[in-house]
């Protein structure tokens, strides 16, 4: 008689544990099933926005698969990335209105961003002496690089070129709602609008204009340090919740204006690691620093920035250290 409770109990114990088994079966499955729909739905809704983007953007900026450039591939922890804003009319190079270095050091996590006033008048390898921006007229991009890491001894590892015609759109894709600024004087001439000063919020055109402007007291100067206070605002509010569920839109924008070398596992570990990490505002510096540079003009090439080299290498050298 014992012996028979014992072996019924075994049973039901048996059965009690096969029971389990299944069940657990089937919640596995059924949580399988549910990552590989939610995965093709995130497909799905980051194709439809990728697509939704591209549809917004006016044509395609020349984009030239050939382009030579010979910066070392970078440690995935540590990289400067050549940052190039140009005006596309159908030349393969003109002179780059803009040149920044963008800095990403993963262990100190700092973003950083360095502004290179286009007038600075350097060696340019294989050309004398010119402006800096003339060297991507000259060469494109690798000369470029070549020309920086001469005079300011700074390695560049990747380039973006990025067309101005495509800012208005993607600022407004990122702060639909306008970046805020205040305008220090009324600007007009060469921006095609006339802003009014004061504190205001600026949407696309406008916020080009903003940082574009440069026919008063303050020049290029003054232009470098509008881009740098609107790039840093732009990044705030592209790493806020609301706005990361626009990134396949986003990116769908600014894919047709951008021609990069950058590796799209790069763009993945960076863009997680801005959006884990609790990132510092963007720090920023100008070269030439101040009292580092005179203002001269030069025949043939009018007016240029004479700057003092090796003060501006120890400059970069303790800003990105």
């Amino acid at each position: 008689m014992v012996r028979h409770l014992e072996k019924r109990n075994e049973r039901k114990e048996t059965q009690k544990k096969l029971k389990q088994k299944r069940r657990k079966k089937k919640k596995l499955r059924r949580f399988f099933l549910l990552l590989i729909f939610l995965l093709l739905v995130g497909s799905a809704y980051t194709y439809y926005q990728y697509n939704k983007g591209l549809s917004e953007a006016d044509g395609l900026f020349g984009k030239d698969g050939n382009i030579e450039f010979n910066g070392q591939n970078a440690d995935i922890d540590k990289m400067n990335v050549l940052l190039l804003g140009i005006d596309s009319h159908g030349d393969k190079y003109s002179r780059s209105d803009t040149i920044m270095i963008a800095h990403y050091d993963k262990k100190h996590n700092q973003p950083k961003l360095v502004s290179l006033m286009r007038d600075s008048y350097v060696d340019i390898p294989g050309h004398g002496k010119n402006k800096l921006n003339a060297a991507y007229a000259f060469g494109g991009p690798e000369l470029l690089r070549k020309t920086i890491k001469e005079n300011f001894d700074i390695d560049v590892n990747y380039y973006a070129i990025v067309d101005f015609k495509g800012f208005p759109k993607v600022a407004d894709t990122i702060a639909p709602e306008g970046i805020t600024v205040t305008v220090p004087h009324e600007m007009s001439s060469g921006i095609g609008m006339t802003l009014k000063p004061g504190k205001q919020t600026l949407h696309g055109d406008k916020l080009l204009g903003y940082v574009r402007f440069r026919h008063d007291s303050q020049s290029d100067f003054g232009r470098v340090k509008r881009q740098q206070e609107v790039i840093g605002k732009l990044m705030d509010e592209a790493l806020q919740v609301k706005t990361l569920a626009k990134a396949p839109k986003l990116w769908g924008v600014i894919d047709p204006y951008v021609d990069t070398n950058i590796p799209p596992k790069t763009f993945i570990v960076i863009g997680k690691d801005f959006l884990v990490g609790n990132q510092p505002d963007l720090k920023s510096l100008r070269l030439p620093v101040e009292g580092s540079y005179s203002n001269e003009r030069i025949s043939g090439i009018g007016a240029v920035l004479s700057i003092d080299l090796e003060e501006n290498k120890q400059a970069l050298q303790s800003f990105l250290n």
